[in-house]
């Protein structure tokens, strides 16, 4: 496979990725009002851990292959981004694999930063003036590699992927049904 087409099927994952995000959110907005919604919401929930965990190393991938098969050099906020990534993905798998969801307050901090990163990158390439020097001169962050369907950028991509990680690992744990989401229940705990 070569590299635009690799770029082209990247671009459409990480479409679709966004889009089940999106409908994601709105069946959890809709879970109080629709049982259908619900069961959408608990089914998903219920495989939640390995979604983030395939969209975590699926995003390591292709940062990898950006850059060290398509050539493409990181800028810093690429390197922020990375660093925000890379942990997520051997986190999730491991959390995955063991069934873990004590993780979930963590991964959700961390993706939430690198979604903040990723979105601060895309706008710095569609305005350039809002660069505040985090980026250096010999690899600016405002420069496109590659653009697909006039939006879809790496950090576009990076940012799908914090999205639907931060999506995920916040839902309600469909074992704790009736009980409020104790990952962002705003009573304190010991009032249950």
């Amino acid at each position: 496979m070569n590299t635009p087409a690799v770029q082209t099927f990247c671009a459409l994952l990480a479409l679709l990725v966004l889009a089940f995000t999106l409908g994601l959110v709105v069946w959890r907005m809709s879970a109080w009002r629709s049982a259908g919604a619900a069961r959408v919401v608990d089914q998903v929930g219920s495989v939640a851990p390995g979604l983030a965990a395939a969209i975590a190393v699926g995003c390591t991938a292709g940062s990898l292959y950006f850059s060290e098969v398509a050539h493409f050099l990181p800028c810093t906020l690429c390197w922020y981004q990375r660093i925000a990534m890379y942990p997520l993905a051997l986190t999730l798998t491991m959390a995955a694999i063991r069934r873990d969801r004590s993780i979930r307050p963590y991964v959700a901090v961390l993706a939430g930063i690198g979604a903040l990163i990723s979105t601060y990158h895309w706008l710095l390439e569609r305005f350039p003036s809002l660069d505040t020097g985090a980026c250096s001169s010999t690899i600016p962050c405002e420069y496109i590699w590659f653009e697909k369907f006039g939006f879809v950028t790496l950090p576009f991509m990076a940012g799908c992927g914090f999205l639907a990680i931060l999506v995920l690992v916040t839902l309600p744990d469909p074992s704790s049904a009736g009980r409020p989401d104790r990952l962002f229940d705003p009573r304190p705990h010991d009032q249950e």
